[in-house]
C-alpha cells in the first residue's frame, strides 16, 4: 500500500471521485464533483491540482473531460478496480443491490452481547441509512454470510457498521466446504 497521508478534506474528495468514476466509467467534471462534495469548483480545482502533483489524479482536457483516478490513487485508498474485484451478492431491506464489498472487519469479537462487523465498498455507501437490514454473501472463498442491521454510515469512507444478527458459513459434517 503506498504511504501517502492524505488530509480527511483530500480523502473523501479522492474517494468521492473513484465512486463517480466507477459508477459512470468516464471522467469527472469538477463541477459535479463540487456539487457532490458541497464545495464551490474553483476551490476543487485547488485540490485536485495538489491531488495531482501526488499522482493520484489526472486531468482529462476537452468537452467530455475532467478527472480521472490513477492506480495510485486506489492503492492509497486501499481499494481496487472494480473490474479486478470478485463480485457478492448484496441485499438491503430484501432488494439486491449493485455494490462491491471491500473487506469485512468484525471489531467486537471479545463482546459476549454484541457482534458488530465493519463492512467497507467499492462504490458510495450514500443509499444506505441507519436501520436498514442488510445480506451479504456468500462470500468468494469461505461462503460467509452476514446479515444484520446498519448501526452506522461513513460516507467519506465507504463504510457501515453492522448490528450482525446472522453469520453462516456452511460447511459438512466433515469440516470441509460444500462443493
Amino acid at each position: 500500500m503506498s504511504t501517502i497521508d492524505l488530509s480527511q478534506r483530500q480523502r473523501r474528495t479522492l474517494t468521492e471521485l473513484v465512486n463517480e468514476y466507477q459508477a459512470t466509467d468516464s471522467p469527472v467534471s469538477s463541477t459535479d464533483l463540487a456539487a457532490t462534495l458541497d464545495r464551490k469548483p474553483g476551490t476543487l480545482r485547488n485540490q485536485m491540482s495538489s491531488l495531482r502533483s501526488l499522482d493520484l489524479v489526472e486531468g482529462i482536457p476537452g468537452p467530455s473531460g475532467g478527472y480521472k483516478p490513477t492506480e495510485t490513487a486506489y492503492e492509497v485508498l486501499d481499494r481496487e478496480p472494480l473490474a479486478d474485484a470478485e463480485s457478492v451478492t448484496l441485499a438491503r431491506n430484501y432488494d439486491r443491490v449493485t455494490a462491491t464489498v471491500d473487506t469485512i472487519d468484525f471489531t467486537t469479537v471479545h463482546n459476549p452481547d454484541l457482534c458488530r462487523a465493519q463492512v467497507h465498498f467499492q462504490q458510495s455507501v450514500r443509499g444506505f441509512e441507519k436501520g436498514d437490514e442488510i445480506a451479504i454473501g456468500p462470500t468468494p472463498v469461505a461462503n460467509l454470510v452476514l446479515g444484520g442491521v446498519i448501526v452506522t454510515v461513513n460516507e467519506s469512507e465507504n463504510m457501515v457498521i453492522l448490528d450482525v444478527a446472522l453469520l453462516e458459513a456452511p460447511m459438512k459434517e466433515d469440516g470441509s466446504k460444500p462443493a
